[in-house]
Formats: structure tokens, sequence, C-alpha cells
């Protein structure tokens, strides 16, 4: 009807007079007061369809209307998803369900962050069509989870996308995980430090070795003695004094450690509290602290509530890949070199001869024998 009504003419005097009087005439109007007239005598039935009509769809959709704008209930489906997933992200190991479309990464980026939810946005491609999501890993740990790695996107029609991961904001998964964050700290800085050395170093002899060739290929001119290399007294008793109270501070925790005796265990125990403790804490401080409020807010859903993530839920979100019942796990490398045994020989070389050395100190020492030989020699001096 909208369609039709745009079709009509801008003004009635656009007709022309002749035909506004051809559509006047009594000949048009008593058949159309005819028409009138039926359509007035049916019209209790037309109201009476119209209210069954209404009837009809309040018995078709007042009760999915219900549970989408009152109790959330279709929101938040289990079974078939909630109405603000967009699909599944296979990636890493895992299915995470837990996907919203980010179409402004940046926007949604100042938002989402703050559901305290490990979040890694990818760009997804189908056919030329692309698409941005944000999935959140709430399961798993979050060694592979980088920048540029690969997955695959499965929407809610079954249609599958090219997934490329171009952002992650990191939040704490586990308190699992976060008892190993401390160690994986140390050791990616370790790794940096070695590799940012390894390369000062390269450059380093890279530019002795072409200060020697210049040196080489230009001979020094008559009377000038060529410069002789220079030992700073300074540099080397400060290294010397740096490596002295590394090695006093080592040997004195080594030295209290051990002195521990039979409480050794426990003090290992407090050792690794004192290192993992803080980090445990915080990620479950977070962990307890994560919601879908921010997500779906930054998605555009005008949803206030605080939906928390609790473990279990965060489990039904992210589903790890675990093999099938009759599957069988090779642990053995075919492509394995071959082990020489000299390392084992070595050990049990080292361990005998401590075990026969601890042996004849105990025998010389208890020995009536040799105590007595002992202090005939003392006598006859």
């Amino acid at each position: 009807c909208r369609a039709w009504r745009t079709t009509e003419p801008p003004a009635v005097g656009a007709l022309g007079a002749a035909r506004l009087r051809e559509l006047t005439a009594d000949a048009v109007l008593q058949p159309l007061a005819a028409l009138f007239a039926q359509d007035e005598a049916v019209k209790p039935e037309f109201d009476a369809l119209l209210d069954l009509e209404r009837l009809v769809r309040y018995h078709r959709d007042l009760y999915r209307l219900l549970h989408n704008f009152v109790n959330f209930a279709d929101f938040y489906d289990r079974e078939r998803g909630g109405i603000f997933q967009v699909g599944t992200l296979y990636f890493d190991g895992r299915a995470s369900r837990l996907c919203v479309d980010a179409p402004d990464m940046a926007r949604h980026g100042l938002l989402g962050g703050r559901s305290n939810v490990y979040l890694v946005y990818c760009e997804c491609t189908r056919a030329g069509v692309k698409r941005t999501i944000c999935a959140g890993m709430t399961d798993g740990d979050s060694n592979g989870l980088i920048v540029g790695r690969n997955g695959l996107f499965v929407d809610r029609q079954g249609r599958d996308w090219d997934a490329t991961v171009v952002k992650v904001v990191e939040n704490p998964i586990s308190v699992r995980e976060a008892f190993w964050s401390p160690y994986k700290r140390v050791l990616r800085f370790v790794e940096d430090f070695v590799a940012k050395r390894a390369a000062e170093a390269d450059k380093a002899a890279d530019g002795k070795l072409s200060t020697a060739a210049l040196t080489v290929a230009t001979p020094p001119a008559a009377g000038v003695q060529a410069a002789k290399p220079k030992i700073d007294v300074g540099t080397v008793a400060a290294l010397g004094v740096a490596v002295g109270g590394i090695t006093t501070a080592l040997g004195m925790m080594l030295s209290a450690f051990f002195g521990l005796g039979y409480w050794i265990p426990v003090g290992l125990l407090g050792l690794v509290l004192l290192i993992s403790g803080p980090s445990m804490a915080i990620a479950w401080m977070k962990l307890r602290s994560r919601t879908v409020g921010p997500l779906l807010d930054a998605n555009g859903w005008a949803v206030n509530g605080r939906i928390r993530i609790n473990i279990p839920f965060g489990t039904a979100m992210t589903s790890l890949a675990r093999l099938p019942g009759n599957a069988v796990r090779q642990l053995g490398d075919p492509y394995a070199e071959k082990r020489q045994p000299w390392g084992a020989v070595i050990v049990l070389v080292l361990v005998a001869a401590a075990a026969l050395w601890t042996g004849w100190d105990r025998f010389r020492h208890g020995s009536w024998w040799w105590q007595r030989c002992t202090v005939e020699q003392a006598l006859e001096k």
C-alpha cells in the first residue's frame, strides 16, 4: 500500500477538468457507494478477523517475545546458543563459542577489555567478503594465542570463514596458567636478553672485523706507532665486585636453604608460593570479575546487567580438543636420534665413587682396628 501511494499524482488538478467530471458522475459514484455499504455490512466480521490474527500472532510470538525481552531466556540459550553469539571459532586446539561481531575493533576494544576476558580479534574472509569478530578464550592456556595465527570460524548458518588473529587483549584464563606465568616471563626475558646480547656481539664482531681489515689495508704512517689496547682497571674491578656480590648472595641463599634439613620440602613449597602466589591471587580476582556485559555493550546490545562468567560457564563457552576414546597417542619419535649411554654410565660411576668414599670414611672413623693403628703410630712418634 505504501509503494502504491507513492505512485499517486502530486495534485488532483493534474488529471484535467474532463477526467474529473467523468469520475464525479453518478454512473461512477453510485457503484462505489454500493461497495462502501457492503464494506460497512461486513465490518464486524472484518474486525473479528483482525482480532483473530492478533490472537494467532500472540500465540506464536508472545512467548518468544517474553523470553527475549523480559527474562532473557532465549538471549542466553544454552543449547542453541545465545542470540548475541555469531558462531564458533576453532583455533589453537579449542572451540570458542563466545564470539560476537566487532565491526569497529578500536571501539570494541575500549569497552571489551573491561570484561577481564582474554579476547582474540580475528579478521574473517569468505569469497571476498570480510568481517571482524571477537572471541573470548575462557579455558586452556595462552601459549599459542599470538597475532598472525590462522583458524576457522563457522557462523550460525554453518558457513566457514578463514580467520586470522589481528589483535589480542591479554587477561588471565585460569589460575593454573597463572601458576606458571612468572617462570614463563623469566624464561622469555632470558631468551630476549640472550638474543639481544648475541645480536650486539655479532654487530660488534662485524665492526671489529671491518676495522681490522681497514687497518691492515691502510698501513700507519712513518714514525707513528699503532695504538695499543687499553684495559680499564676500574671496569674490571667493578665486574669483580659485582660477580663477588652475586656469588655471596647466592651462597647465602643456598646455605640457608640447605640448612633447613628435613624442612627442605616445606621451604621449597614456600619458595614456589612466594613466586607464583601473587600471580595466582591476581588471576583469581580477575577471573571472579569476568563478565559478558562490556562485550555486549561494545557490540551494540543494550544489556546493562553484570553477567558473570564463572568457571562452569567459561568451560561451557570454550571446549578443549581431546583424543577420541579409542585413540592411542604415539609417544615414540620414529626419527629420534640414537642416544648414547655415556651420560648414564658417568652418573653411575660418580654415584658409585661417592658411595665408596662415604663407606671408606665411615669405616676409617668407626673401625677399632684403624683407631688402634692410629694410636700406636702416635705413640711411636
